[in-house]
């Protein structure tokens, strides 16, 4: 007969329970609730876990100055990165200009800016991406006399020339030419015109030539030039032959070429190229920056670089940084490992983690089941204790003349089995003791079966109540 059995058997035969024993306790329905709330916690964790991987990154980008063509390119990179639900997102912080947004990156209150590349750099700043390519463009009005025309730089001295422009650093770049051309800076004339209302502007003013700056297709600076050209004569483009080593003393600057015909085919303007400078605006981050960040931002911008070069044709021109170790401007390691090729995959970066989160697990588990091993130390001592008193009460029943003492000696055993059954479901014990004490409680069952019959043999011969008391 096999123990459940003998189970059934029991508890069909059992006496009602005596008052105060306790009620079996719902094992099965806590187990249910604890494997429940395991689940409920794993589905909770891996959640978590993947909305803190996967939760959107918001980083402040200085931009300036207001309503110019790099804050229009900005905030619409901005708006593709949300529409597209992208994993990093821009908030643009609009400034003065250009010095005004280094210095807030140099200050800690914004995480990325847009900067000139000629400018004193933020400490620490290092490059995400190129965001255009800038030409300085020098030109001279000579009017309908040959006399006194102006074809060089050098020729520039004592002379009044406007710089189209607010900011300063387009005329500490005029310095800078002119200083390399052999020109005391000191003994031109400066006059800063703004970007809008040229035209207007330069009507009153007697001016020998003129600064642009900005790319090869600006409108801004095509629309300079044909606005400084008088009675049908046209304007001399002045070439920069020290280009060359104003970059290698400048490290901020490149040497270039401006092709005939970049600012007007008819006329073209200029009619034969000309040799100038160039320097590039910038989206820098602190260094602190994370790499990964800084890896998925660069991935990004590349990602939707046709899209912002067709809206913004004549503005935008996304490159990736230079990730030499002598650049003038550092690539921030995580562009640098996107451009390199060498960005790390998700594996790449967390597989330490991973694994050093699976070890932790294992020795959780493993000192998890030395408590629970420990805390059930009780349960099995009190149990190998009612195994003790089973085999007791199976010697005391093959001797005892009473039918009462059975009938309590068998509602004890009811209570050793069920409290037995609990430590089995409890993982107190294991099936081989479980074994050895279905053993037991058949041999008990047994032994008080041919005790009773034996008893209630004798007490029909006997006349004398058997139920207290056999002779």
């Amino acid at each position: 007969m096999g123990f459940r059995d003998m189970f059934t058997r029991s508890m069909a035969s059992e006496a009602p329970r005596p008052p105060g024993s306790s009620a079996p306790r719902p094992h099965k329905m806590k187990a249910v609730l604890v494997v429940l709330a395991a689940v409920l916690a794993t589905v909770a964790a891996v959640g978590a876990v993947t909305y803190y991987l996967n939760r959107p990154i918001h980083l402040r980008i200085a931009v300036g100055p207001p309503y110019s063509d790099d804050v229009k390119v900005i905030q619409s990179i901005a708006q593709t990165f949300s529409r597209d639900r992208k994993y990093i997102r821009l908030r643009p912080i609009i400034t003065d200009g250009t010095s005004s947004s280094a210095a807030s990156l140099n200050a800690g209150t914004t995480d990325l800016a847009v900067i000139r590349g000629d400018i004193e750099l933020p400490k620490d700043a290092q490059a995400i991406a190129s965001i255009r390519k800038n030409y300085a463009v020098l030109w001279a009005l000579n009017g309908s006399s040959k006399k006194g025309a102006i074809k060089k730089i050098e020729q520039l001295a004592g002379k009044r020339i406007g710089v189209i422009g607010r900011t300063q650093a387009n005329v500490n770049l005029l310095k800078i030419i002119l200083t390399q051309s052999g020109v005391d800076a000191d003994k031109v004339q400066v006059v800063q015109f703004t970007t809008t209302g040229f035209a207007d502007a330069i009507k009153n003013e007697k001016l020998d030539a003129f600064l642009a700056v900005g790319p090869l297709n600006s409108k801004i600076t095509a629309d300079a030039v044909a606005a400084t050209t008088r009675g049908g004569k046209e304007p001399t483009f002045l070439s920069l032959d020290t280009a060359d080593a104003i970059a290698q003393k400048y490290p901020a600057y490149e040497s270039g070429e401006i092709p005939a015909g970049s600012f007007g085919a008819k006329p073209a303007r200029p009619d034969d190229k000309i040799d100038t400078i160039t320097f590039a605006h910038h989206i820098v981050a602190r260094k602190s920056l994370s790499e990964t960040t800084a890896g998925a931002l660069t991935r990004q911008l590349f990602s939707i670089r046709q899209t912002i070069q067709s809206e913004f044709p004549q503005t935008a021109k996304l490159e990736t940084p230079d990730t030499d170790k002598d650049a003038a401007i550092p690539a921030h390691p995580g562009a640098a490992a996107y451009v390199d090729g060498e960005e790390k995959t998700f594996l790449d970066r967390y597989s330490d983690y991973i694994w050093g989160s699976l070890m932790a697990l294992s020795a959780l588990g493993s000192a998890g089941a030395w408590f629970a091993s420990y805390w059930r130390k009780d349960e099995r001592v009190t149990n190998s204790n009612l195994r003790e008193r089973l085999l007791e009460m199976l010697t005391t029943s093959r001797k005892t003349t009473s039918i009462d003492e059975l009938d309590a000696m068998q509602a004890e055993a009811d209570e050793i089995m069920r409290e037995t059954l609990h430590c089995f479901e409890d993982g107190a014990i294991e099936e081989g003791s479980l074994t050895a004490f279905s053993i037991a409680l058949e041999q008990f069952h047994n032994a008080v079966a041919d005790r009773k019959t034996f008893l209630l043999d004798m007490s029909s011969k006997d006349p004398r109540p058997a139920r207290s008391h056999v002779a």
